[in-house]
């Protein structure tokens, strides 16, 4: 690492203000927790501001400077919150560290267009940070369920020996209780029973209904999407109600074929939505060509078509699928005892016993959720590829 310049490429007046701001925000959640916030505000704010003015006048090394503040805000967090808060003080000082010297010599200017006004920079950066503040609101119920899920303690609090990273404290226990509970692997069997086949029938009906309605001699096209949508803007009590006395006019109520259906009318509208932006981009000439080489309908969708709406058919399917399995409120009305799913266990386990199992089980669909999530992603790539939308 080269050593720096003596006169900083930003002001002062610049980077020293936004590191104590960024030293507010994390004095806020250090403050917090031991039972003070204005207090951590402030000094996280003018511990920042010396650290990064120090960092960048007196040190002659880039990279022995941001090892410092490392070190610096790793002793300081185990003195306050043991090995816990030495793991939090590393990551705020390789976070400060980056961020002093990011602002200092100007690379947070590297990738934008030099014609940029300041106004337009901080807008730039202002954004991402808002964006990045409500994915972290999102996504933070999720990050503390995920390790309570191994407490070795029937509590749904951390508790000290868990706070204080003592393997004691963690446990697997709750998975082992999903794994051998009767009642969690029948609800598990009722929900891969159901599930594949409510996503076999959204995607064959919801690919019908996309191709049919993405031609334009269909009349009436969009008052039929709109109705084929509407079970994803209707709410999703009144839709249950609604299936609930349909089906018990029909028979279906308390059935496994009524439970069926009824997942299959809520994943449909997903299969419709991504199956038809997937033939925005189709060249509808193939079908032409298909038709004058002599191919009938069904051999042109199976041989033209298909390959190559593919991706958003697969992508479709696992949102229905996702939408099957993680439904509860349509299996109450529609379902029995006889057709208790997971989620309508784990409901049940809320309401009339707490149970930590529904952590764990809770972090298993957590997973499956982000597997499906990232093949829908991987497909939607590889659909823009294919109609040379995205370069390959």
């Amino acid at each position: 690492m080269t050593a720096l310049t003596p006169i900083s490429r930003t002001p002062v007046s610049f980077y020293v203000p936004c590191v104590a701001l960024a030293g507010a925000i994390a004095g806020i959640l250090v403050g917090t927790s031991q039972g003070s916030t204005l207090t951590g505000m402030l000094v996280g704010a003018a511990v920042l501001a010396i650290i990064a003015l120090v960092a960048t006048k007196l040190m002659q090394s880039e990279r022995v400077a941001r090892w410092g503040i490392v070190i610096l805000l790793t002793t300081t967090g185990f003195f306050i919150g043991a090995l816990p808060g030495a793991i939090i003080g590393a990551g705020f000082g390789w976070f400060f560290g980056w961020f002093t010297f990011w602002l200092f010599e100007g690379r947070y200017r590297r990738k934008l267009p030099p014609y940029l006004t300041p106004g337009q920079v901080l807008w730039h950066f202002t954004f991402r940070v808002i964006v990045g503040a409500i994915l972290t609101f999102l996504i933070t119920p999720i990050l503390v369920v995920m390790p309570l899920s191994f407490n070795a303690q029937d509590f749904f609090t951390f508790t000290p020996e868990m706070l204080r990273f003592d393997p004691a404290g963690y446990s697997l226990k709750h998975y082992q209780d999903f794994f051998t509970s009767s009642d969690w692997q029948q609800a598990l069997r009722n929900s891969l029973m159901i599930a594949p086949v409510a996503t076999l029938l959204s995607v064959s009906f919801g690919t019908l209904a996309a191709i049919g309605l993405s031609s334009e001699h269909v009349p009436f096209r969009r008052a039929i999407m709109a109705i084929l949508i509407s079970p994803m803007i209707v709410p999703l009590i009144i839709s249950a109600a609604g299936m609930y006395f349909f089906y018990s006019r029909i028979g279906l109520q308390g059935t496994y074929l009524g439970v069926v259906l009824a997942h299959a009318a809520l994943g449909i509208p997903f299969v419709i939505i991504t199956v038809t932006a997937t033939l925005v981009g189709f060249d509808r000439s193939l079908t032409r060509a298909a038709a004058n080489m002599g191919a009938d309908p069904v051999t042109t969708f199976f041989r033209v078509q298909m390959p190559l709406i593919l991706p958003g058919v697969i992508s479709g399917g696992l949102f229905a699928f996702i939408t099957s399995f993680d439904e509860v409120v349509v299996v109450l009305f529609v379902g029995s005892a006889g057709q208790k799913t997971l989620p309508w266990q784990m409901f049940t386990g809320l309401r009339e016993q707490i149970s930590p199992t529904i952590l764990a089980v809770a972090t298993i669909l957590v997973g499956i959720s982000i597997i499906l999530l990232t093949v829908v992603e991987l497909l939607r790539r590889r659909s823009e590829r294919l109609r040379g939308m995205s370069p390959g």
